[in-house]
């Protein structure tokens, strides 16, 4: 697999889909259990209920749904957590091109220009990554060169930094740039693990059989039906926090887009009071 595929997957299945097999796996697996527990009463005769069986079977099915909860919290905080990574990671590259646009405007020509062009065009290339759904290969290649382009400037700059005495503050603001850069990559790489989501997945289908079979009453079908529904928006939040690509919630890139408008300033301004 390419770094492409890995930053970008294409073949991912749709969010939609994915649910819509949760959904029915959930239906098969509550049908299976409903139909088990006639079966076993067509053949074997109904059980006289018991106190203790009650019970027991309460106990057990109590313990079924905390465990799926704790899956489900687990598989949550995990999936908010790289939310959140990725979040303050769109703020941390703002200020980290940010500093470095503001520190080569202290260099001579031609390398102000150039660097204050590559820094815009840059930026402009990190929102559309984030926020358009096309090809998104040609952007990261493009990103990718630009970066290239970037610290190849930096590099013709450096007598002109020197001589400014800016040269290590440059260095080290437009290594952050390329720091940040790697990070957000990893970020978006950075998924649940599958086995983590199988056995969630697991959890539930295993968890609708059980009640389909130890429900018998109406009411408490419907209730049981209620819990699913609401369990299953949860997991397509997981599932769509998990695919930060491709899903529906993404993290905002009001940061970045705060710090193109203020690369529109022209650059007379910074000259002001030379």
């Amino acid at each position: 697999m390419n770094e492409f595929e890995l930053f970008w997957p294409t073949g991912e299945i749709a969010v939609s889909t994915t649910i819509l097999r949760i959904v029915l796996a959930i239906l098969i697996a509550a049908l299976t259990g409903y139909f088990l527990q006639k079966l076993s009463i067509r053949y074997g005769g109904r059980v006289r209920r018991t106190e203790r069986m009650d019970s027991q079977e309460n106990f057990l099915v109590s313990g079924l749904l905390v465990l799926l909860a704790l899956m489900l919290a687990f598989t949550t905080g995990f999936v908010v957590e790289h939310y959140d990574q990725r979040r303050f990671l769109v703020i941390e590259e703002a200020n980290a091109i940010g500093t470095a646009y503001l520190r080569s405007q202290a260099l001579d020509e031609p390398h102000r220009t150039r660097l204050s062009n590559l820094l815009r065009d840059y930026t402009d290339n990190r929102i559309a990554l984030s926020v358009r759904s096309g090809d998104r290969g040609a952007l990261l290649a493009k990103n990718d060169r630009l970066l290239t382009y970037i610290w190849a400037a930096v590099l013709a700059a450096n007598d002109s930094a020197r001589e400014k005495g800016i040269s290590t503050p440059l260095y080290f603001a437009f290594n952050e740039v390329i720091d940040v850069d790697s990070e957000r990559k990893i970020a978006r790489m950075s998924r649940v693990p599958e086995g983590v989501l199988v056995t969630l997945y697991a959890f539930l289908v295993v968890t609708a059989g059980v009640l389909g079979a130890v429900l018998d009453g109406a009411r408490q079908r419907i209730v049981a039906g209620i819990l699913f529904v609401l369990l299953v928006l949860v997991v397509a939040m997981i599932v769509d926090l998990n695919r930060p690509t491709r899903g529906t919630i993404r993290e905002s890139q009001q940061a970045l887009l705060l710090l193109r408008d203020s690369m529109k300033v022209p650059r007379s301004d910074y000259d002001r009071f030379r």
